[in-house]
């Protein structure tokens, strides 16, 4: 059953994550001034999924370094290699079919529906991360229940 604190920490987990990729697709879909609509969806794509994976990585490494040294023990290669694993396992499908079909789909055909390119880039990001963001929190509760 979904809980208030299942959201609280799903939208901790996140927040930083899709506040820098947010940023990095209103300020790169200011390349529809030199690009086509499809060229540009796929660059508002790919910065979106540098900035929020960049931010994912360096959060969830800079946590594990915090509870290594409350542990007094030092960050081995093996836990960063874990790290990684999980991220890939909690982001994976997700990622693959978002940053192929769905992301792009939605920042090229919104703009187009809404008749506004800047409200269209916003409803096109809503859209692709409510997708997005359903498949990931469910690997991301299976992961949790497998490390328990």
């Amino acid at each position: 059953m979904l809980k208030k604190s299942k959201f609280k920490e799903w939208f901790d987990r996140y927040k930083y994550a899709e506040l820098a990729s947010t940023s990095a697709a209103l300020t790169s879909s200011l390349f529809s001034k030199i690009y086509s609509g499809l060229t540009t969806a796929y660059i508002i794509t790919f910065s979106e999924y540098l900035a929020f994976y960049s931010v994912i990585f360096i959060s969830s490494y800079k946590k594990l370094v915090q509870q290594n040294k409350a542990l007094n023990k030092i960050t081995t290669f093996k836990e960063i290699v874990l790290l990684l694993k999980n991220l890939v396992l909690e982001f994976g499908y997700p990622a693959f079919l978002d940053f192929l079909v769905i992301r792009p789909f939605c920042m090229y055909w919104m703009p187009i529906l809404f008749g506004n390119y800047f409200f269209g880039i916003i409803f096109g990001k809503i859209a692709a991360d409510l997708c997005f963001y359903f498949f990931t929190i469910v690997n991301y509760e299976i992961i949790k229940k497998k490390e328990n």
